[in-house]
């Protein structure tokens, strides 16, 4: 499967980094390419403790909500 990496420049300099489709999957680096290593460790344990307890993403909805 493959996955949406967002990353978010903080105003200390860090990057906010997350996996779109994974909301549990966040971390941070000094640079982008190191949270990007973070983000991809933190994936691998979020998607591992899922499998352990069972849960499974094969039927992520999407929509788009609008606000006023």
């Amino acid at each position: 499967m493959e996955y949406t990496a967002i990353f978010q420049k903080m105003d200390n300099g860090w990057y906010f980094a997350q996996c779109e489709q994974v909301p549990g999957a966040m971390t941070q680096g000094a640079t982008i390419e190191e949270a990007k290593e973070n983000l991809k460790e933190a994936l691998q344990l979020v998607l591992e403790a899922e499998k352990d307890l069972g849960i499974k993403r094969d039927n992520v909805t999407r929509m788009k909500l609008e606000f006023a």
